[in-house]
């Protein structure tokens, strides 16, 4: 009863055929770009990589072989498992973790000032500051962020300047830059949504706790915090999606020992052109994700209506 009373609350708000239009390009985005997408790349890791001549002929049935070459290796290897490609993708998964407690660690501050303060020029000012560069390709971001880091980059060139190293310090392969462009890349998707829920925080509550003599840490922990809770889950969600998934910066920033799992996917699809070891592990990562973002959900009892608000 509840559902078809939002349904037409929102004909209602919107009128028919503005809500037919909204409602068919919700339902366009979502079956045609994104699911259907992920469910034919789902039967393609299934698959065995067949010439084209074969496909749709008696060989080509489902299998669990692009499933088991990445926890075991190719028939016949020494070893019992694919230590390589799974030290790969645990290694993107905890950076990517580190990213975004990184991003949160930065961003929670800032979010609290912004959200806290009144809205004068300044605040504005400083909000289109922090968006201006992201007008900027990311790939041309992350270029600019190994300049930055380089042997004879603007950091080191500093740092030798004033005599704190006598040569170049090794950011790349020390992956400091990976890590950086990865917050950077993703730092905003991380600060908005703490920065739109601290924002609607009644600040009388704020200074009723300060009047009853709570601490600065008590206050956020027992009152600023748990208002914020939807804003930091929805941050964290994205920023550990999007760092888990990226190439771009992995591919420009990574060092010569630090391989991120997306890498991996982009050779099976580009380098060996076997689309369907690339659908299996693309499948993976998707579904490791997902089951980490819904247990830390649970853990920290956050609800997708959380999220979405």
């Amino acid at each position: 009863m509840k559902k078809p009373m939002i349904f037409s609350e929102f004909f209602k708000n919107n009128g028919a055929v503005m809500g037919g239009i909204l409602m068919f390009l919700v339902v366009f985005w979502i079956v045609v770009l994104i699911l259907l997408p992920q469910l034919s790349m789902l039967d393609f890791s299934f698959r065995y990589n067949l010439p084209p001549a074969d496909v749709g002929g008696p060989k080509d049935v489902y299998t669990l072989r692009n499933y088991k070459f990445l926890i075991f290796g190719p028939e016949g290897a020494t070893g019992n498992y694919n230590t390589v490609d799974l030290m790969v993708f645990v290694r993107t998964i905890l950076a990517a973790m580190a990213v975004t407690v990184m991003n949160l660690i930065l961003c929670y501050p800032l979010a609290y000032y912004l959200g806290q303060s009144k809205g004068t020029g300044f605040i504005r000012l400083l909000v289109v500051m922090l968006v201006v560069p992201y007008w900027i390709n990311e790939i041309l971001r992350a270029f600019a962020l190994r300049i930055i880091f380089g042997d004879v980059g603007v950091i080191n060139g500093l740092m030798m300047q004033v005599g704190l190293i006598d040569q170049p310090y090794d950011f790349i392969n020390a992956d400091i830059a990976l890590y950086a462009g990865l917050g950077y890349a993703y730092i905003l998707l991380m600060l908005f949504p703490m920065y739109n829920v601290i924002e609607s925080l009644d600040r009388n509550q704020i200074e009723a706790a300060r009047d009853m003599g709570a601490s600065w840490v008590r206050i956020h922990r027992r009152v600023v915090i748990p208002h914020a809770k939807p804003g930091i889950a929805s941050g964290m969600t994205m920023v550990f999606m999007l760092s888990a998934g990226a190439l771009a910066a992995p591919q420009v920033l990574g060092g010569t020992s630090s391989l991120w799992f997306t890498q991996l996917v982009y050779q099976w699809f580009n380098d060996t052109l076997n689309w369907q070891q690339g659908a299996a592990y693309a499948i993976v990562l998707l579904v490791a994700s997902i089951a980490i973002v819904l247990t830390f959900m649970k853990i920290f009892k956050v609800n997708m209506g959380d999220i979405g608000k």
